[in-house]
């Protein structure tokens, strides 16, 4: 007879928040991957192209953890206009030792959400000048508003610009955010105006065609670039990758397949086979990040199986100290 916990998305959210702890605790994932024997093999996806629909199986192994993670991660883009989240999906944690199911995480994509947010806010704490005091967000959704709120934690922002094709939507989420930071949030109509004196870019779109332009960038700004995690999605024009003073992977093989980095190689504006530092080597100080205040850099964060199996694990301890979640035995 084994035993697991079932956890809701409720119970979830009581238990794990956007936080210092859970930024620490994807911080520690990307140092993991550049110094640990991590196991982690390529993204299984599915393509459901008539609903806009996608799914990505993500997972990985990390010696010293007790546990792995396995998520399916949904997202189909039509669901908004039909009163539905993009985003849901789920995660089962096993054992490492017996391969026996430890917890059902039935988040519906918030974990997901928190570890990329958590992510970003590593990419910045990392690349971005300390002084950043600007930020633009391109994108109006859910993960605009937690990158926007991560960033608050790890640079001193006092203002920042939201644009998104859909300027209604933009303006509410601004309205939102200034009432929840407590800074100034507003709602651009121009994309090129909204990152004019920005500090830090943030792209948050599953856009198929470039929303950033290269000549747009001014130097010492940061682009950390989150949407394009599939062959088809472009936010960033590939001719900024080359222009950049630094470019960073999450796991450099799979942005060559399927990040911003994949259609720089694809268009000649980068060597297939140059070679580019990842986030987790600059986090372990085994590759430098930023050097100079007027560099131009760039993130290109497509999402690793690493990321949820450290906040699967971070959930399940939270969960346990607060007796949170339904045992099931089977």
């Amino acid at each position: 007879m084994s035993r697991m916990i079932i956890l809701t998305e409720a119970d979830l959210r009581a238990v794990v928040k956007l936080d210092m702890d859970a930024i620490a605790c994807v911080e520690d994932a990307f140092r993991a991957l550049a110094t640990k024997a991590v196991v982690m093999p390529p993204i299984l996806r599915l393509d459901i192209p008539e609903h806009r629909g996608e799914v990505d199986v993500k997972t990985a192994y990390v010696p010293g953890l007790d546990g792995f993670a396995i998520k399916i991660s949904p997202g189909f883009f039509n669901n908004p206009a039909i009163g539905l989240p993009s985003t849901n999906g789920m995660m089962v944690l096993l054992s490492a030792t017996t391969g026996l199911v430890q917890a059902l995480l039935l988040d519906n994509g918030y974990l997901t959400d928190v570890r990329t947010a958590a992510a970003g806010a590593v990419a910045a704490k990392h690349l971005s000048r300390p002084d950043a005091r600007i930020a633009t967000i391109f994108g109006a959704g859910m993960q605009a508003r937690l990158q926007l709120q991560a960033l608050t934690m790890v640079r001193p922002i006092h203002e920042a610009r939201i644009w998104a094709r859909d300027v209604a939507k933009a303006e509410m989420t601004a309205i939102d955010l200034t009432r929840s930071l407590g800074i100034s949030v507003v709602a651009a109509v121009d994309s090129q105006r909204a990152i004019a004196g920005a500090d830090i870019v943030v792209t948050t779109t599953p856009s198929e065609t470039p929303i950033l332009k290269a000549e747009w960038l001014e130097p010492g700004q940061h682009v950390t670039a989150m949407g394009s995690d599939a062959e088809h999605k472009n936010e960033i024009e590939p001719a900024a990758i080359a222009k950049a003073s630094l470019y960073v992977a999450d796991r450099l093989a799979q942005t060559r397949r399927l990040g911003e980095l994949h259609h720089a190689i694809r268009t000649g504006a980068v060597a297939p086979n140059a070679d580019f530092p990842e986030l987790g080597q600059i986090v372990a100080g085994e590759k430098q990040g930023r050097t100079a205040p007027n560099q131009i850099t760039i993130a290109d964060l497509t999402g690793t199986g690493i990321q949820d199996t450290a906040i699967a694990t971070l959930a399940l301890a939270r969960a346990g100290l607060a007796g949170a979640g339904t045992p099931f035995e089977s």
